[in-house]
């Protein structure tokens, strides 16, 4: 089924004047209001140091604001929420089942219990058959898909993202682009994405969120409207430079307002 219109999405979780402050004198974030709708693939794009970790971590409840608001909305609440790290912050003496199945177990259920929802996982992620491995024995790509296996294996209704393919080489990020469409489409969960990157910002996202350097706030938000699904032939395509071209003025803007 298609998503609605942007402007006509369901709430989800809304970020209202929100401030937050390290040890009373670092301000990195100031005034920070974003609004994340059902559906939404939205992309916080900024140059380093403004504060969309920052925004991030205080969307998944790692964080508490210093000043102002953030709300769940729509039924949503903390148990629907999967977040993926820059780091495949996997236990390195735990099989890539008994990674993935950690959601489950910390609420108490058993492996055995929840094997069917790893295997899914895992093939969702493309790699069945590794269940049974060990992080040492995974490529980096392979290990960042074993972290977004864990954090879908539950189907949260919405997943955080921070700068996951950062690390890896430009291939296997494109491919894992592609397949983290796939995923959304595949489980219809709503993602709040971090990068650095302008082409994969527009590649991946219907909502580009620029934020300008410290303190962090929101300067100015760029729509795709390219439909889903995106391919090659999107990233070959003059809609995709035009949108591109629109996201980097954005974050040039962002930059001389710092």
């Amino acid at each position: 089924m298609p998503l609605p219109a942007i402007d006509q999405r369901s709430p989800v979780l809304r970020m209202a004047n929100v401030d937050k402050v390290f040890g009373g004198v670092v301000q990195a974030l100031s005034g920070m209001s974003l609004n994340i709708n059902e559906g939404d693939f939205i992309s916080l794009l900024g140059p380093s140091g403004c504060g969309k970790s920052t925004a991030l971590r205080l969307l998944s409840g790692l964080l508490s604001p210093t000043a102002g608001r953030i709300e769940w909305a729509g039924g949503y609440q903390k148990g629907d929420l999967g977040v993926v790290f820059q780091e495949p912050t996997l236990m390195p003496w735990a099989t890539v089942g008994k990674n993935v199945s950690l959601p489950f177990r910390l609420r108490g259920k058993s492996q055995k219990a929840v094997q069917a929802e790893v295997e899914e996982a895992l093939a969702l992620v493309g790699l069945e058959g590794f269940e049974d491995s060990f992080p040492r024995e995974l490529s980096g790509g392979m290990k960042m898909r074993v972290s977004i296996a864990r954090a879908m294996v539950t189907r949260p209704r919405l997943i955080l993202m921070d700068e996951p393919f950062a690390a890896l080489d430009e291939i296997t990020r494109f491919k894992l682009n592609n397949d983290l469409l796939a995923l959304k489409e595949r489980i219809g969960c709503t993602v709040v994405f971090v990068t650095h990157s302008v082409f994969e910002s527009v590649f991946l996202s219907d909502r580009i969120v620029v934020m300008a350097a410290r303190p962090g706030r929101v300067i100015r938000e760029v729509q795709v409207a390219a439909p889903y699904p995106r391919d090659e032939v999107f990233r070959t395509s003059a809609d995709y430079a035009a949108y591109c071209r629109q996201a980097s003025e954005a974050l040039q803007d962002a930059m001389e307002a710092a």
